[in-house]
């Protein structure tokens, strides 16, 4: 059953200059595969009986479905892309012309489906554990020199100690590495994650 417009939505479509044709296709794609339009993180999101399912979205170079789950989407046509190596869940359908949207349209839908398919049955995403990520050697030192970060830091939630990880991780060289490990002890000591106030 094809669900309606939400008014809420209209204004991203309204704003859009550069893919207007093309997020507008894919607005009526999502909504006549029944799915509920609402606006999350300022985007279009598509829902079903309250769980993402797709999410339309604008960059400079082209414009996006992101399916939710999309890594336990079959994926048998080849379209769905991983934006970066850190993105366990979440997969895109990047599309740079009208012409890209209209020829992709049934199999849009049938990813749709899948994914209200996968969504009913429950389906989880397995995401790496803070045991797979790695702990850099600036960070280690502290850990190894400092007790009291060690056990603050084995304190905090996983997602707080992998948030952690993956930014002191992220630069190349070492000064700016042990930088970051510097600037954040005082938070970790004080138990908060790495974006808490």
């Amino acid at each position: 059953m094809k669900q309606t417009m939400n008014p809420k939505v209209d204004f991203y479509f309204n704003k859009a200059t550069k893919w207007q044709e093309e997020i507008e296709k894919l607005r009526m794609i999502a909504l006549d595969c029944g799915l509920a339009e609402e606006l999350k993180w300022g985007c279009p999101c598509y829902t079903f009986e309250g769980s993402n399912i797709v999410l339309i979205h604008m960059f400079k170079e082209y414009c996006a479905c992101l399916f939710f789950k999309g890594a336990l989407l079959n994926d048998a046509n080849g379209i769905l892309i991983q934006q970066t190596k850190d993105v366990q869940s979440g997969r895109q359908v990047r599309f740079t012309n009208l012409l890209d949207v209209t020829e992709q349209e049934s199999i849009l839908k049938a990813y749709i489906y899948e994914a209200v398919e996968v969504e009913k049955a429950g389906l989880k995403v397995v995401h790496k554990t803070t045991a797979e990520y790695n702990v850099p050697e600036e960070f280690q030192s502290k850990l190894d020199h400092i007790p009291a970060l060690k056990t603050a830091f084995e304190a905090l939630t996983p997602g707080r100690q992998r948030g952690y990880l993956y930014y002191f991780s992220q630069p190349k060289q070492s000064k700016t590495r042990y930088a970051r490990v510097e600037k954040y002890i005082p938070q970790i000591l004080a138990g908060k994650g790495i974006d808490d106030e």
